[in-house]
Parts: C-alpha cells; sequence; structure tokens
C-alpha cells in the first residue's frame, strides 16, 4: 500500500491495486472564514495551499470515502472537481443523501460487510470529542482495509482515544494506522480529535504498527503541532513506529 498525505484529514490510499482519496478538502487556502469560537480567528481556512494540483490528486481515483460531512473533509471544492459518476462511500444514509444532493450518482453506506472490487471495508466507530462537545460534533466513523494481499490498514478518522478504538484495534490487529491527531478545539469543551496522548495511547494498543499522523496545523483550531508531536514521539520511545508527514509525503508498506 501507499499512503500519501494531502492535506489536513485528506489522505490518497492505494491499496490493493485501488486508489482511494478519503475526506477531500480541495478548497484553495484562504477560501473560507475561520472556524468560530476557538483560536486563531484572524485566519482563514484552509490555512495551508494543497501540496499538488487538484487534477493530480483526484487522476485516477477509483473510489472516495467521506467519513462525515464537516467542511473540513467535504468541501465545494472536492464536490466541483470529482466527477459525479465516482464510487463515493459515505458513514450513514443521511450523509449519503446529502452526498446525492451535490449530484453524486453512485453513493453506498460503509457497513461491517462493504467490499469494493475485492477489497474489504469495515465502517468502525469513532466519538468526534469527549462530553457535551459530542453533541455538537455529530456523527463519524472510520474504515478498515482488509485484503490478502495487504496489510491491514485502520483509517480511525476524526476520533479521540476511547474503547472503540481500542476494540478495532484488538478485533482487526491493523499493521498500519492513521491517526487524525491536530487535537482540534473550540474555546472550550475539550479535543475534538486525537492528541499527544491519544497517539500514545494507540501506539500502546498497537506497538507493532506503523502510525501515520495527519489532521494537523491545516485549519484554524489546531493545537497541537507536528514539531510537539515529534518531540513526545521521541520522549516516549515510539519514534520509529509513529510517522508525521508534512503535506505531500507519502509512505509506502
Amino acid at each position: 500500500m501507499e499512503i500519501t498525505q494531502i492535506r489536513n484529514a485528506t489522505i490518497l490510499v492505494e491499496y490493493a491495486g485501488k486508489k482511494f482519496l478519503i475526506d477531500p478538502m480541495l478548497a484553495h487556502k484562504g477560501a473560507f472564514p475561520p472556524f468560530p469560537n476557538s483560536l486563531r480567528q484572524d485566519q482563514k481556512n484552509p490555512l495551508v495551499s494543497l501540496p499538488l494540483s487538484i487534477d493530480s490528486i483526484i487522476q485516477d481515483i477509483d473510489a472516495v470515502i467521506v467519513t462525515h460531512l464537516h467542511l473540513d473533509h467535504w468541501d465545494d471544492a472536492a464536490k466541483e472537481a470529482l466527477p459525479k459518476k465516482i464510487k463515493v462511500f459515505s458513514q450513514n444514509e443521511e450523509d449519503a443523501e446529502a452526498i446525492q444532493r451535490a449530484g453524486f450518482e453512485n453513493v453506498e453506506v460503509l457497513t461491517n460487510e462493504t467490499v469494493f472490487e475485492g477489497i474489504q471495508l469495515v465502517k468502525t466507530k469513532g466519538e468526534h470529542g469527549r462530553g457535551e462537545v459530542l453533541k455538537m460534533a455529530g456523527l463519524v466513523c472510520g474504515v478498515v482495509f482488509n485484503h490478502e494481499s495487504e496489510q491491514p490498514l485502520y483509517v480511525a478518522g476524526d476520533t479521540v482515544w476511547y474503547e472503540e478504538v481500542g476494540n478495532t484495534i484488538d478485533n482487526h490487529k491493523p499493521e498500519v494506522i492513521v491517526v487524525n491527531a491536530g487535537d482540534n478545539q473550540f474555546l472550550e469543551g475539550g479535543s475534538l480529535v486525537m492528541g499527544k496522548e491519544d497517539v500514545h495511547e494507540v501506539y500502546k494498543a498497537a506497538s507493532n504498527a506503523k502510525i501515520i499522523a495527519v489532521h494537523m496545523e491545516a485549519v484554524n483550531h489546531w493545537t497541537l503541532s507536528r514539531e510537539e508531536l515529534i518531540n513526545f514521539c521521541h520522549e516516549k520511545g515510539m519514534e520509529t513506529n509513529v510517522f508525521v508527514p508534512n503535506d505531500g509525503d507519502s509512505y509506502t508498506f
């Protein structure tokens, strides 16, 4: 498999001969306002430019996976750029209907038994924060990829560490894990996605896996920098297992 970090949660996954685009935020730098009630109200989102052209990002894509419909995972630029006949997977019927209203004709809801071109796609649970902020953040999912020719891959999505993430690791034994680890927050309510301690929990649960930390420094409410996470990984002795890519970096496993 090859995993390319595009920007924020947007990644390209080449797996068992197929190419997946996950959570496409393809807008130009500064295209929409900052998320309210959070840091950096003087900076528009996305905070950084795409590392590649949109045409090259979407070239030869076989399917798109949208873990939820927040603007930094599924934006107007993606809706406009992607061909309307492309296969799109969503987390539930409500999201599928919204994607269909945007003109997409081939939308399927992920389940525990989804198969695409011989690749098993297992929808996984996530919690987009803890406590009261969950009600505002809404539903999200992740996905596990399985194929006889590849190592199991777990893309956790917008979730903090909690029991179900551990259960997914125990049940599927992924050898590669992608976590959203910018510790994004509003001014109150706590973490919306993983922070460094959450990444450490993932590492402890899957100490032999390769862990890729994305969703960093791209939208205004991030609180954990790449540099801080890299330093933390060295402190905890997990630097050989945890990768913190810059936008445009690729890994082959």
